[in-house]
């Protein structure tokens, strides 16, 4: 498949990551044109000055890794995210609401950090590992009602969890595709084969710390 590294999103992540990891996350991402960056919502500015002359995208994570803060809070990240120059929100679902069936509280969550959002494209991040297919689905439907603009698996923090499945991404797909909302891809994508198998299923955009080894 060509075009691979149009599909990625060069992903740093990690509680401690340096000053130096995340330039050369910056360099790596200009040299093999990739789609974007996915960083911690501290270094939106610094991303958006190192990649200002080019068409990589900033794209940054919202109640992240749990989903858990309050929808105000959200919101408000949400908010100071744009207002540095973010390009993309990934945000977390409250995966306790999927579990409680309380979804008018997920729907809402969605909907408020939407707003926040405005025009640029809104993910939301459902934590595949964690939901059974039923729950899966009912996530895709909330973020269809919800105005989001992609579902994502998976935060890729989850403790012995697989991440992106070729199954989950293809459910995904069938049950937001005729909606107009896009699938992430994240979560263990660390080959070449993994990443065409999720792009064959479904998938828009591949999150994956694994970007340079993918294309090279």
């Amino acid at each position: 498949m060509e075009n691979l590294n149009k599909y990625i999103e060069h992903t740093l992540l990690k509680q401690d990551a340096t000053t130096e990891d995340l330039n050369k996350l910056f360099d790596e991402a200009l040299q093999h044109k990739f789609r974007g960056v996915c960083i911690n919502p501290a270094y939106v500015k610094t991303a958006k000055e190192a990649l200002k002359d080019s068409d990589v995208k900033v794209v940054t994570v919202i109640g992240f890794p749990l989903g858990a803060n309050k929808t105000e809070v959200k919101a408000f990240e949400a908010s100071v995210a744009k207002a540095d120059g973010a390009d993309e929100i990934d945000m977390v679902i409250n995966v306790t609401g999927i579990k409680d069936k309380n979804y008018d509280y997920v729907r809402e969550d969605i909907k408020a950090v939407k707003i926040a959002c405005g025009e640029i494209p809104l993910k939301v991040i459902l934590e595949t590992d964690l939901l059974t297919k039923e729950e899966i689905k009912k996530a895709c439907e909330i973020a269809i009602e919800a105005g989001a603009d992609f579902v994502k698996t998976s935060t890729g923090f989850v403790k012995n969890g697989v991440g992106a499945k070729e199954e989950d991404v293809k459910l995904m797909y069938e049950t937001v595709n005729s909606h107009g909302l896009k699938v992430k891809a994240s979560g263990g994508i660390r080959d070449k084969e993994t990443a065409i198998k999720m792009i064959n299923a479904g998938a828009y955009s591949l999150g994956t710390s694994s970007g340079v080894k993918i294309v090279e």
